[in-house]
């Protein structure tokens, strides 16, 4: 009898399992044969702002020597996957919604704590005659506890006023961003296995179990005083948390970059006003470091992933473009020099294809002094504007004067997250693209320059890249 109760088993779940194989969503093993397991497609939709740049080939860089420098720039044959870019450079009005989310999740911690909610411990901040230093709120610890004023007083914090005139303006020196950011490259080199069995496949040689593996990783904290302390620290391979990477960063942009790259010259009105005024919105953002727009590619991933539920899990992150990425976009379909088809950098009647410095002291005569509001210009065949011009991009892409040399063929890139005690010189990016300052030569697609990564500068900006996923195959014909 038990015999049977077997058999009867052993053929129901034959017939569960060949059920399974030739539901839907499966495959079925017809005859037996291995006929693999499908699965439903993503299409994946076109990201707010950004156009998709499609895979492809080029020869990067150019034999020419630069006429006013005598540069050779590193060429080599390159292919790239597709990627969606952004259409235009990140404009001021884009990066304030950053730097201003970091002030409200300030605020957002605040309410729930005691020091700002009218807890007794929490001293009053007086100025030399003993007065309150914002005398407009009621901050009396004498008086019932108010849940108006408890919220008013967190909203407060995060402004100062200004020390002479009595300006109100955000502290920014509180403006700090904290993100997590796990290696998945280190994370995957076989030396960095954490089962030393792993680390070596020639069966030749024995993997030594007792092996001590060292692992560099960033970190960052917050010191009592509110300066932030960014250190890389070395230490011996234990867990997978030895591949996150933690970093704090000060969103604020270095609105001085206007009187700082510019001795002499009356930029007072843009460096209170360029960032802060709503004349400048659509102006791309400047006095943002590679740091920071590190920082945002972060933001910016994280607030699109809270809004899209399980299928998060298959978007790409924001990212800056590697600098073949960047040259491969700007120069277009048809790997032109310059971003557009025509001859030059003007048309017969005179009308400028980019912002730039045309003539010698003459920024106006392409019709801008500085900036100019994105976009205003044509786009190139990839449909992006201002690939040329207007601000130089930063890359994430260290800079070597060997370049795309020292790089693979396919997808290059090359990276060095320099820590805080490396020689400085180690920490120069890759800017492309030139300027509003820079003459022709500079705008070129293949011109290639660099900035410290921890400068902000008045004629540098960004703009974000998304690797696209399961890009379709095709024959070539």
């Amino acid at each position: 009898m038990k015999k049977v109760l077997f058999a009867i088993c052993a053929v129901v779940l034959a017939l569960s399992v060949a059920s399974c194989f030739s539901s839907k969503g499966g495959s079925s093993a017809s005859g037996g044969e291995v006929t693999g397991v499908s699965g439903s497609s993503m299409s994946e939709p076109a990201p707010y702002g950004m156009v998709l740049v499609k895979r492809g080939s080029l020869k990067m860089g150019t034999d020419k020597t630069d006429s006013l420098w005598g540069k050779n720039v590193p060429t080599r044959d390159i292919s790239v996957d597709a990627f969606w870019m952004d259409e235009k450079e990140v404009t001021n009005s884009m990066y304030r919604q950053f730097v201003y989310w970091v002030r409200d999740s300030i605020i957002r911690e605040r309410l729930a704590d005691p020091a700002y909610g009218g807890d007794e411990s929490y001293k009053i901040e007086e100025d030399k005659y003993g007065e309150p230093v914002t005398p407009h709120l009621n901050w009396n610890k004498a008086l019932p506890r108010n849940p108006d004023e408890d919220q008013q007083r967190a909203m407060e914090s995060v402004y100062t006023f200004h020390p002479v005139t009595g300006e109100r303006m955000l502290d920014v020196k509180q403006l700090n961003y904290r993100y997590e950011v796990f290696d998945y490259v280190m994370a995957a080199k076989r030396k960095y296995r954490l089962d030393p069995g792993e680390r070596n496949l020639n069966t030749d040689f024995d993997n030594d179990p007792n092996e001590v593996v060292m692992i560099s990783k960033d970190t960052a904290y917050v010191d009592d005083d509110g300066n932030i302390h960014r250190e890389t620290i070395t230490r011996p391979l234990s867990s997978m948390w030895d591949f996150v990477n933690t970093y704090i960063v000060n969103v604020y942009p270095d609105t001085t970059c206007w009187i700082n790259d510019f001795q002499n010259a009356e930029n007072e009105v843009y460096m209170r006003l360029y960032f802060t005024h709503s004349n400048y919105n659509e102006y791309p953002v400047v006095g943002v470091n590679w740091e920071q727009a590190n920082a945002f590619c972060n933001w910016r991933t994280d607030f699109l992933i809270k809004g899209l539920g399980p299928q998060a899990k298959f978007v790409q992150r924001y990212r800056l473009p590697t600098e073949a990425e960047w040259e491969f976009a700007a120069r277009g379909k048809d790997g032109n020099e310059l971003p557009w088809q025509q001859e030059g950098v003007s048309s017969d009647k005179g009308c400028y294809y980019a912002n730039f410095k045309p003539d010698r002291g003459n920024y106006t005569k392409d019709g801008n002094l500085i900036t100019s509001r994105c976009g205003i210009y044509s786009a190139n065949s990839n449909g992006l504007y201002d690939m040329a011009g207007n601000v130089a991009e930063w890359t994430s892409t260290v800079y070597t004067e060997a370049g795309v040399l020292s790089m693979s063929d396919m997808n290059p890139t090359l990276t060095y997250n320099a820590a805080k005690e490396d020689p400085y010189a180690l920490k120069k990016k890759s800017v492309r693209g030139g300027s509003w300052k820079d003459p022709e030569s500079f705008i070129k697609s293949a011109w290639r320059s660099y900035e410290y990564q921890n400068v902000g500068r008045s004629f540098v900006g960004f703009r974000c890249v998304r690797s696209q996923v399961g890009t379709a195959s095709k024959a070539k014909k």
